[in-house]
């Protein structure tokens, strides 16, 4: 069935057309059937050129910048809070890292102002938290 599935996509005549479906044909049959199978009857070069592979893997590498960005304002925060004060507690240094990159960012410049823990513990009781499954 694939394989017929993958000789009538071969005959869209129209380039843009016959990139696309043959890209959401790729994806759906990845659901089911063995990759290698799936090399074999679509040319690689046709998934990367169509628009919703680009799509993809552009929101892919978004997604990857994003997480990267956070991890090094999270290394970062804590280094500064643990020269500055020593040990962080484990809730605190928790309740940091559920905090969005943007209030990272915001608690990377407040964080100049703190003179003691205490002061740590009041900027973070008064920012809004995210929800628990918020990605960021």
């Amino acid at each position: 069935m694939l394989t017929q599935v993958a000789t009538a996509v071969d005959m869209i005549e129209e380039i843009d057309e016959r990139q696309n479906i043959s890209a959401c044909v790729q994806v759906l049959a990845g659901l089911r059937f063995d990759k290698s199978l799936i090399t074999q009857l679509f040319r690689e070069e046709i998934m990367q050129e169509s628009v919703i592979y680009q799509d993809i893997l552009q929101k892919g590498l978004q997604q990857g910048e994003e997480r990267g960005k956070k991890q090094e304002a999270l290394q970062l925060i804590m280094r500064l809070l643990t020269r500055r004060f020593a040990a962080i507690e484990p809730e605190i240094e928790q309740q940091i890292r559920t905090l969005p990159i943007t209030q990272l960012e915001d608690l990377a410049e407040a964080l100049l102002d703190f003179s003691s823990q205490s002061d740590l513990v009041h900027y973070l009781g008064n920012i809004s938290l995210p929800q628990p499954n918020q990605e960021d």
